[in-house]
């Protein structure tokens, strides 16, 4: 049996088409991009073309684009550069109790350092932020509101127009990391009024180790550099950039804003083919969040009565997660499944499944075969035990 991957909200696997636009600048490409002799600006130019991709993908200006080392770097950036740059009575930030770890670390330490207060907004029983309870935190002294696109564990979608309209009025700025949603489902900056955007390259099947943080002039101008040194990145990013991982974020951006909705359209197929099986061959079988409001790629799935760790070791060699890939390994249950009303032992019995580009009918019929034996073995071992 040949190894299946399904863990693409944890990290897609780099496209060919992607690794050949990286090749000339990693074979050739000489220089600081900073530089003003000739090397130097034939690497500025390569990153002012991936710039204008980047920023095209997400409706925003190029200028605006402002590169990083992935989406942990542009959260980072986004909430402490806010926090050091704020005005004296805009002292609180606002996140939802679902956010990834790399928002609500860097909001936490800034609440541990008085830097800001921080207040989290819960969400509902279908995983997506409760506007209503926004609406009540919201204040002439909030400086941001921090809530993703969609959640990396349960693929829910975030209503963004009208989180972003509570912000704006009052007068905070918007950051949202979109991760997750950004190449799988449309998302335009202008349109939907977001202030900052963050987004990482290798969840959309480009080199690990670059993102982005995309802005507004407005809010770009209220940030403060985390990393400080020659002046990078319009002052905020300082650092020598990483040419050739930023010419395959721009390859990769220009590839999906290409093949967004025909490949979304195959894989929520290929993710309703997967449900389907699961629930035609197993009892037990319960979604988490809304299974309408989701991203097309992924399926947060609980199979009562077995414990998630267990499946996800039975499942080899298909390839799937017990939830975000940064809290892998941690011997708390999902604090988004949590934060949607599920119990711990609910919890701990819930696993992901996040398709993507290279998904195959052949490989979600595996994965259906590998489940039912890993859960029907793992059920029979509780069994067994009691």
């Amino acid at each position: 049996m040949h190894e299946v991957y399904l863990d693409y909200n944890g990290s897609a696997p780099l496209d060919p088409r992607v690794a050949e636009a990286m090749i000339p600048t990693l074979k050739n490409g000489v220089g600081n991009a900073s530089s003003v002799h000739r090397y130097g600006q034939r690497q500025a130019a390569v990153v002012d073309n991936a710039r204008e991709r980047v920023a095209s993908l997400v409706g925003a200006s190029p200028s605006g684009v402002i590169f990083c080392a992935g989406a942990t770097e542009a959260n980072n950036l986004a909430l402490i550069g806010l926090a050091e740059g704020a005005p004296a009575e805009r002292t609180r930030i606002v996140i939802s109790a679902v956010e990834h770890a790399s928002v609500r670390e860097p909001a936490r330490w800034l609440h541990e350092q008085g830097k800001a207060k921080v207040d989290v907004v819960g969400v509902t029983q279908g995983g997506f932020v409760d506007l209503d309870e926004l609406d009540s935190l919201l204040g002439p002294d909030v400086l941001a509101v921090s809530v993703m696109a969609a959640n990396s564990e349960t693929g829910v979608l975030n209503p963004l127009a009208g989180v972003a309209e509570r912000a704006a009025s009052a007068g905070a700025v918007f950051h949202c990391d979109a991760t997750q949603l950004v190449g799988r489902l449309p998302l335009s900056m202008h349109e939907t009024v977001i202030d900052l955007i963050s987004m990482s390259s290798h969840k959309i099947c480009g080199p690990g180790g670059v993102g982005a943080l995309v802005g507004n002039r407005h809010s770009l101008a209220r940030l403060r550099p985390v990393i400080h040194g020659g002046g990078h990145e319009r002052g905020l990013r300082s650092g020598s950039l990483n040419v050739a991982g930023i010419v395959g974020l721009g390859s990769a951006a220009e590839l999906v804003a290409k093949e967004r909705d025909s490949e979304s359209a195959r894989v929520k197929g290929l993710r309703d083919r997967l449900i389907d099986g699961l629930k035609t061959h197993l009892s037990g079988v319960q979604e988490n969040g809304d299974a309408t409001l989701r991203l097309p790629n992924t399926a947060s799935v609980r199979f009562k009565g077995a414990d998630a760790e267990a499946v996800v070791f039975n499942m080899d060699p298909v390839a799937i997660s017990t939830g975000s890939a940064c809290s892998s390994g941690s011997i708390e249950p999902s604090h988004v499944l949590l934060a949607m009303g599920l119990s711990r032992d609910e919890a701990f019995e819930s696993v992901r499944f996040s398709l993507g580009r290279f998904t195959t009918e052949e490989e979600i019929d595996t994965a259906v075969q590998q489940s039912v034996k890993a859960v029907e073995r793992v059920r029979d071992m509780n069994e067994g035990d009691n």
